[in-house]
């Protein structure tokens, strides 16, 4: 399976590393922390988003940027909202870290104008400030396993009291089923 990484720096809203880490789980990818954190990994805000999803997770712990770019190559692709971008423009390798800010400041500025080739926007409406980070992970997240034909990851589901075959006996013409 190709090898996604979602690097957060400084976070600051347990609830939110917390659903990004159960995203993180349930995608395959490997979550980067890097500090300092508004928060303590044994918070329990952290650890009810993630409900029981933690010990599917891949996480890495980093102390400053300096520190993850020391133990870390690869492709890396800035998420922001100053951004000129779109983030569907770009192709994502394999192995490639997508990087998030912190809630309320996103990511450094002198960081994004080091790498402007590969900051990246999610568009949205003029007059709002950003989107909630654990949704913003997840765009950008999905949009990587879209490009990569969602690689390993179930496209099917099951109804739990009904079966899919008889729906589409009863209902033919439906052009959803």
């Amino acid at each position: 399976m190709p090898s996604l990484n979602i690097v957060l720096v400084e976070p600051e809203i347990p609830q939110n590393t917390g659903n990004i880490a159960r995203t993180c789980a349930v995608t395959g990818a490997a979550l980067h922390l890097v500090g300092p954190m508004g928060f303590r990994l044994e918070d329990k805000r952290l650890r009810h988003a993630g409900l029981d999803y933690w010990p599917y997770l891949t996480l890495s712990t980093y102390h400053s940027l300096p520190e993850f770019f020391e133990k870390n190559q690869g492709s890396f692709f800035f998420f922001s909202t100053k951004a000129q971008h779109r983030h569907t423009d770009v192709t994502y390798p394999d192995g490639c870290y997508l990087f998030f800010g912190k809630e309320s400041a996103g990511l450094p500025e002198k960081l994004l104008f080091q790498h402007p080739e590969q900051c990246v926007r999610i568009p949205m409406l003029d007059g709002f400030r950003s989107l909630n980070l654990a949704n913003s992970v997840a765009v950008g997240a999905f949009e990587v396993l879209r490009q990569w034909d969602f690689p390993e990851l179930s496209c099917s589901g099951e109804l739990r009291n009904f079966d899919w075959a008889a729906a589409k006996e009863n209902h033919p013409d439906s052009e959803f089923l």
